[in-house]
């Protein structure tokens, strides 16, 4: 039976993110895992990620975990998650911190001074509840996903990737950033599907079933 795995680098809300793809997906085996052989043995890896950008990357370098990440990163449908996408980058402003490298680009915070709306709305950081999220250009994971359904976030910093071309969600904040990224067979969200109810488990349904490749 083919394997989906959850990496278990100790930290990140792993159990849900788990649950909800067992719920789309009936009869896939899903794990989640701190081996390294059972990582590079699965056919599709999510890395999920909560907390702060310092403890994070601490615990995916404690756990031994980085190079069999790494490995499958390069070779199969991977799925990252909130602070799993920031950790994708070269560096983080949280900490600062210097993460996998992995999408040339960096993590930045929320600037105070530009949380103010068009009508005067102050705005607050983190960024936490519902936000419209613009589909940048077609990807396999948006299929059957409206263009603005609205999806869970709970951040403080977000990407700011070199190359544009992998941006394939934004939403505001109240200006626009990037909430969601892909490569090749990398595909990653800042919000969480695994909160966001219908369109969240609509695109962990896609990925359940996506072959690693764009379209």
């Amino acid at each position: 039976m083919k394997r989906l795995v959850v990496v278990d680098y100790g930290m990140g809300n792993l159990r849900s993110v788990a649950k909800a793809l067992a719920h789309v997906a009936p009869g896939r085996d899903v794990v989640v895992s701190a081996d390294a052989a059972v990582i590079r043995g699965a056919d599709r890896v999510v890395l999920p990620g909560q907390s702060a950008m310092p403890d994070c990357m601490a615990g995916l370098l404690a756990s031994g975990l980085v190079d069999a990440v790494r490995a499958v990163m390069a070779d199969r449908p991977f799925l990252g998650i909130c602070l799993g996408l920031q950790m994708l980058f070269d560096r983080s402003e949280e900490g600062p911190t210097e993460c996998l490298g992995a999408i040339p680009g960096r993590v930045v915070r929320f600037r105070d001074e530009a949380m103010t709306t068009p009508a005067g709305e102050r705005l607050k950081v983190p960024h936490m509840g519902w936000s419209p999220v613009r589909q940048e250009r077609p990807h396999a994971l948006w299929r059957g996903i409206e263009n603005g359904a609205r999806f869970y976030f709970a951040h403080s910093y977000h990407p700011v990737p070199d190359d544009p071309a992998v941006t394939v969600g934004t939403a505001d904040y109240p200006a626009p950033f990037t909430c969601a990224i892909a490569r090749d067979n990398i595909f990653a969200t800042q919000f969480h599907p695994e909160k966001s109810q219908r369109a969240g488990l609509a695109l962990l349904a896609n990925f359940v079933g996506w072959d690693g490749q764009p379209a």
